[in-house]
């Protein structure tokens, strides 16, 4: 079996989860923040920010990260060497404060105590595909 390949599509699948995740939420807390007044309303958003951090979110990235490790391993670790690859996990790093800043935001939410609007959370919206397209484009072009 090539475990390059089986590691590659794995980390390939977990990314996309969580990228699809890193989008998604701070959108959600676009909604909710504009319906901080609605009870109701913002007991769905909350159940829904939970469920898609620590359910879909969180294990993506660790999985992410693992597979991405093992495909280090798979291609040798002498290979820190190329930029690429330090830009890659830079920006991989990025994302990864990014993810736990979003979970802070989530917390601020659910305990009332947040002070963002709703057009911060549609700016910082955009941070992570900024970085899906740096990190696509190193991967794809792998810079020397």
């Amino acid at each position: 079996m090539n475990y390059y390949l089986l590691f590659k599509s794995l980390h390939l699948i977990a990314v996309i989860s969580w990228m699809a995740g890193l989008l998604y939420l701070p959108r959600i807390f676009v909604y909710h923040v504009e319906n901080y007044q609605k009870k109701e309303t913002t007991e769905i958003f909350e159940t829904m920010e939970r469920k898609l951090y620590f359910y879909i979110m969180r294990p993506a990235m660790l999985i992410s990260w693992l597979f991405g490790i093992l495909l280090i391993y798979q291609i040798g670790f002498e290979s820190f060497s190329q930029l690429w690859l330090q830009l890659k996990i830079f920006f991989v790093i990025i994302l990864t404060v990014y993810h736990e800043y979003l979970g802070k935001c989530l917390t601020s939410l659910r305990d009332g105590s947040n002070s963002k609007s709703s057009r911060f959370f549609r700016i910082i919206n955009e941070i992570p595909t900024i970085l899906l397209i740096l990190i696509v484009f190193i991967v794809i072009f792998k810079p020397i």
